[in-house]
């Protein structure tokens, strides 16, 4: 059954940088009431901060007021900054009857513990999305890695449902490997992407260039591997077990050697499951 609005609690965003602005605008757009964006407790509120608030029609709050009004706090801080905000709201105040939620897609809801022994029920609620300061994506569509107590986990799945997500447990002790697999989807593969523009770059390519002319590639690979898999989307000269060109690579990428480290430990990768021909030649001039 859809929710109305009378029963959906009340929403504090504390840390509200790229990740809970994101969260907060898409709670927003899915008729949750956000009613406070949480800062530090020193310093000046940033009037980016203060704008966006008036955005939302939140508050504006410090990490040392009255946060606790709010049923639901989410909590969006860097991951080493977590355990310390948790701490700090546990200090002189009953949490029973509230939720507490973060973000971290490595950390447990178990670093909420100061809250949970106020009487709080807590989640880790990760989106396994990017959030960079270009853009604000939508979270329709975007896996969200749960776990935590069993009322806060219900709260957690409502609200993914309403933002047109889709919630899957992940369990605690499993949350920093599946944090490692979101960090290969993203970071790591724009680090690929980087190793790619320094070769680029050494084979005369301007840097206007690089893009327009990786991106009919790079869209069709992952189309590819988005529709079959890795193993049908694997082309190139492993496939064909093309020693002579890969030994070309590797000498010509002697000018570029971190990039050079990258197709070795990536072409690595490739001898253990994908489907490379001439598969002992291979391994041979890769080591």
């Amino acid at each position: 059954m859809k929710s109305t609005a009378s029963d959906r609690p009340g929403i504090a965003i504390v840390g509200p940088g790229r990740l809970g602005g994101a969260l907060a605008l898409n709670l927003r757009q899915a008729g949750w009431k956000l009613e406070r964006l949480v800062v530090r407790s020193s310093g000046p509120v940033p009037a980016a901060i203060k704008r966006f608030a008036g955005e939302l029609r939140a508050k504006v709050a410090r990490l040392d007021e009255s946060v606790p009004a709010s049923e639901l706090v989410w909590i969006t801080v860097p991951d080493d900054a977590i355990a310390d905000v948790a701490t700090m709201l546990a200090i002189g105040r009953s949490w029973r009857g509230k939720m507490v939620f973060h973000s971290s897609g490595a950390l447990s809801s178990d670093v909420l513990a100061p809250l949970r022994e106020k009487g709080a029920r807590v989640a880790s609620v990760h989106p396994g999305m990017t959030f960079v300061s270009r853009s604000i994506p939508t979270l329709s569509g975007v896996p969200f890695a749960v776990e935590g107590d069993a009322p806060a986990l219900r709260l957690a799945r409502r609200i993914i449902h309403s933002l047109g997500g889709k919630a899957f447990t992940v369990r605690k002790g499993k949350k920093t490997l599946y944090h490692a697999f979101d960090t290969f989807a993203s970071p790591l593969f724009i680090a690929l992407m980087a190793a790619m523009e320094e070769v680029g770059t050494a084979a005369g390519l301007r840097k206007s260039q690089l893009r327009p002319m990786a991106g009919a590639l790079l869209r069709q690979t992952v189309e590819n591997y988005l529709e079959h898999g890795a193993a049908a989307a694997f082309s190139g000269p492993l496939v064909r077990g093309d020693i002579a060109t890969i030994r070309r690579h590797l000498e010509a990428m002697q000018q570029t050697p971190v990039a050079r480290e990258a197709y070795l430990a990536l072409a690595k990768v490739a001898t253990r499951g994908l489907p490379v021909r001439n598969l002992d030649a291979v391994k041979r001039e890769l080591h």
